[in-house]
């Protein structure tokens, strides 16, 4: 079973945490691309409208291999010639003003729609696409996260162990990052071979998935139920000084983490504003999932909050990435 023969196998589209307003002095593009990556996708866009990198911003990064759909940031100034930009692999559907310029991290989500092809055995494709409508996806970060050969971790933890020197804004940023994500796989891998991904534990950090709030667990049988619920899910650590520490037995563990890397918590100071830490979902709900399977062929289609990866779900289900 297999996924990602041509782009439109694999479509993206950026649910935004907010839709532009009509009036201001930034321009929001809904663009589409077909095979190139987001900052390829702006570098001709830059080009075109006479603007600079540092112009043009976006809410998340969208995958090169895809047909994608998401909100591009540009000075309004440029409205007049933007209905004259023309590419063969991008595409701008509107423009409309807002008042504040896009960021990172504006976004609520994604919604993704698949194609796998060489599906063998609907039923039990099907059967493993139920569980995890049922119970959450295990939130890993994707291989994408960490480069050719899974290289970017290490860098991250050498330019780490040299107080975070080293490399200009981007690179700390991605390196940096890609060994925190690391550190938490290996959190959500242990936590899964103890089976205890869907349950409350004294000193978990327990996240609402509603709101984002975090409170630390006092008592598993209180808890517990919110967490078979999907209110709440428990957390692992993005580790920097702004991270909430896990208390007892769990936050043990995941000091443990770190001394198995002879990596302190202190270390993570020197970062600044690319290792300011955080509690990421150990699992994630599908939104609005289905699954049609005709012949050897699948049509997937579900919802992931931001962050979250649609090749693990694919990964979950037993399919593999076809060049």
């Amino acid at each position: 079973m297999r996924y990602k023969q041509t782009p439109e196998d694999f479509e993206v589209e950026e649910i935004p945490a907010y839709a532009p307003n009509g009036e201001g002095e930034h321009l929001f593009l809904w663009v589409e691309k077909r095979g190139v990556s987001t900052p390829e996708m702006a570098k001709r866009l830059a080009r075109h409208l006479g603007l600079t990198d540092r112009d043009i911003s976006w809410a998340g990064l969208k995958d090169k291999q895809a047909l994608t759909r998401q909100f591009i940031c540009v000075p309004s100034k440029v409205e007049g010639v933007v209905a004259l930009f023309a590419d063969a692999d991008v595409k701008v559907l509107s423009a409309k003003r807002h008042r504040n310029k896009l960021k990172s991290g504006h976004l609520d989500g994604n919604i993704f729609t698949l194609r796998l092809v060489d599906v063998t055995d609907a039923g039990a494709l099907q059967a493993k696409f139920d569980a995890l409508c049922r119970d959450g996806v295990p939130n890993f970060f994707g291989e994408q996260r960490f480069g050719a050969a899974g290289k970017n971790a290490e860098q991250g933890k050498q330019m780490l162990m040299r107080g975070a020197k080293g490399g200009n804004r981007f690179e700390r940023k991605l390196f940096l990052s890609a060994y925190q994500s690391l550190l938490f796989n290996r959190a959500l891998e242990r936590r899964i071979a103890a089976g205890t991904l869907a349950k409350a534990l004294i000193g978990d950090v327990l996240k609402k998935h509603e709101t984002g709030g975090e409170f630390v667990c006092a008592d598993a049988v209180i808890d517990q139920p919110r967490v078979e619920s999907f209110e709440v899910s428990p957390t692992g650590p993005l580790f920097g000084p702004k991270m909430r520490r896990a208390e007892g037995e769990v936050g043990a563990a995941e000091d443990v983490l770190l001394a198995e890397e002879k990596v302190e918590h202190s270390l993570f100071e020197a970062g600044g504003g690319e290792t300011q830490g955080a509690r990421r979902l150990f699992r994630v709900r599908l939104g609005n999932p289905s699954l049609e399977v005709t012949g050897d062929t699948a049509m997937l289609k579900f919802g992931l909050p931001a962050g979250s990866y649609a090749t693990v779900v694919l990964e979950e289900l037993g399919a593999s990435y076809s060049q």
